[in-house]
């Protein structure tokens, strides 16, 4: 929009009147919002954005900003400051609550995450218990000689040698019965045994 003056001769506008848009503003004017956004939101977006860093957030309060700019226009004094001052306090303020809550929010998961479970021991001695009767129930199908070299070797400790000379049995026998043991346990239990 351009005002004659001088006859003929065109002089382009000034800057609008920002406390002048907000006013209307808070009459319910979207031209005037429109207009008071073109003015000012490269500036807001920058302002946002040193505080963020991220741009898609920064995006993201900037957009934020303008909708309490438009809710809250009617709150604006122009004796308590200029209508930039205003619009960039809401902004700033915004950017810094979103610092503020991204960092509580890591807070909260670095807490959560390094946070010690309380050791249950009713619960670690049952699950034990439960434990020891299945095994003890698998270890009952096995048969005589699979039962006793698997407690030989894996409760106290024999290598295979020392199982076949305490059984009295050949020592590739010793090993067949072991791995048909422990397969049969492993079946039993529904675990894998390495």
């Amino acid at each position: 929009m351009t005002r004659p003056i001088e006859g003929r001769r065109l002089v382009p506008p000034g800057p609008p009147d920002l406390g002048d848009l907000l006013r209307k503003v808070a009459r319910g004017d979207e031209a005037a919002f429109s207009s008071l956004y073109d003015a000012v939101s490269a500036r807001v977006f920058g302002l946002v954005r040193r505080v963020l860093r991220d741009p898609a957030q920064a995006e993201e309060v900037t957009q934020e900003a303008f909708v309490e700019v438009w809710r809250t226009a009617g709150r604006y004094d122009p004796a308590r400051g200029s209508a930039t001052s205003w619009i960039f306090t809401i902004a700033h303020r915004r950017a810094v609550d979103r610092v503020r809550s991204e960092q509580a929010s890591a807070d909260r998961v670095r807490r959560v995450a390094t946070e010690e479970v309380p050791y249950d021991e009713v619960v670690e001695e049952a699950t034990a218990r439960l434990e020891q009767q299945q095994v003890r129930r698998c270890m009952q199908s096995l048969t005589e000689l699979q039962r006793e070299a698997i407690t030989l070797a894996y409760y106290q400790g024999y290598t295979y040698r020392e199982v076949a000379e305490l059984l009295e049995a050949a020592l590739p026998t010793i090993k067949t019965r072991m791995r048909d043991g422990l397969i049969r346990l492993r079946d039993c239990l529904g675990v894998s045994l390495a």
